[in-house]
């Protein structure tokens, strides 16, 4: 007991350091895991705003040119004109 009465000091400091290190929510391990966690949504925000600005000039250009909706409603929802056919072609192996 005398023996850990002399080394009182470094006890506190060694057990304080590794509560607040190790032990805890705020510890090393939780501040890393947010900090990857931002970065990761940080990412996502700059994916949404391209395809955000994307969207954006797209819908500028339906508003004003009505070729432009025509092309759409073609390529997407295979639409066609009454004088035309529409073939599409799949790379997919259809099973029996």
């Amino acid at each position: 007991m005398k023996y850990l009465s002399r080394f009182k000091y470094i006890i506190v400091f060694v057990a304080g350091t590794l509560l607040v290190t190790v032990i805890g929510d705020n510890c090393l391990l939780q501040h890393y895991r947010y900090s990857k966690e931002i970065s990761e949504l940080e990412e996502e925000i700059d994916r949404q705003e391209t395809l955000f600005a994307q969207d954006s000039i797209r819908l500028v250009s339906l508003e004003r040119d009505p070729e432009a909706i025509r092309k759409i409603a073609r390529e997407r929802y295979f639409m066609k004109a009454s004088d035309e056919d529409i073939f599409v072609l799949s790379d997919e192996i259809q099973e029996k």
